[in-house]
């Protein structure tokens, strides 16, 4: 069974997706609206939070380790821990991520990836406990990749907080079940990407119907809307 998808995002007013490019407030500045995000992160009780490479990266900083010895590698998934409390997922098409532990603050590390990644990539992921799935194809099946985190680790409620792209790319596939928004006191002006970019754009694809608004500390905003898929 796919798990259920909550988008969770935090933006200034215009967009922007990196709090260090922000304007200050006087209600607030961006250590009090990171905590709001966590705060955030822990009310919805995931177990399991996804991002993509490039967010994923900033937190894995290993460098390429492949052992002296592959051997045979399992293929299309291999699973080092099925019983942890939380999950931490990425996508990683080509196998560019390597790790220097087998967690994130304790949240067990699963990497997805595209079927040509090499098996020496797959054998370093499985020598530092690292568990991964292999889509069935080059570019990552997002619908497929759910499908086995829900059947193989129990995982029922998936946290998306990627990038622009990632999540671009999950309300494309109609993966998304609802999208939470937290939005700051704050200008980007960078002219940085929005918080979601998807070739072609979404008219059409997606619809949005308005849960909640609450107001919360610090002067930000946080959005819940009811994401429908239109099919055909």
């Amino acid at each position: 069974m796919k798990p259920e998808v909550i988008c969770l995002m935090m933006s200034s007013l215009d967009g922007g997706l990196h709090p260090s490019k922000w304007t200050e407030s006087p209600d607030g500045g961006r250590k009090e609206w990171t905590a709001l995000y966590q705060k955030a992160h822990e009310e919805l009780q995931g177990d399991a939070w996804i991002v993509g490479r490039v967010t994923m990266a900033e937190m894995a900083k290993g460098k390429p380790h492949p052992p002296q010895s592959a051997g045979a590698v399992e293929r299309p998934h291999r699973f080092a821990d099925r019983k942890a409390g939380s999950y931490a997922i990425a996508l990683d098409t080509s196998g560019k991520l390597h790790f220097t532990q087998p967690d994130i603050d304790g949240d067990h590390i699963v990497v997805i990836l595209g079927n040509s990644v090499p098996d020496r990539h797959l054998a370093e992921l499985a020598a530092d406990g690292i568990s991964y799935i292999v889509s069935p194809s080059a570019e990552i099946d997002l619908a497929a990749a759910l499908d086995v985190l829900g059947k193989e680790l129990g995982i029922r409620k998936l946290l998306l907080e990627g990038g622009a792209a990632i999540n671009g790319a999950f309300f494309a596939a109609g993966l998304i079940d609802e999208f939470h928004l937290l939005v700051a006191p704050a200008l980007d002006g960078s002219g940085g990407q929005p918080v979601v970019t998807f070739e072609g754009g979404l008219a059409g694809r997606t619809q949005l119907s308005l849960l909640s608004a609450e107001t919360k500390d610090n002067g930000a905003v946080a959005l819940r809307y009811k994401v429908h898929t239109r099919r055909g």
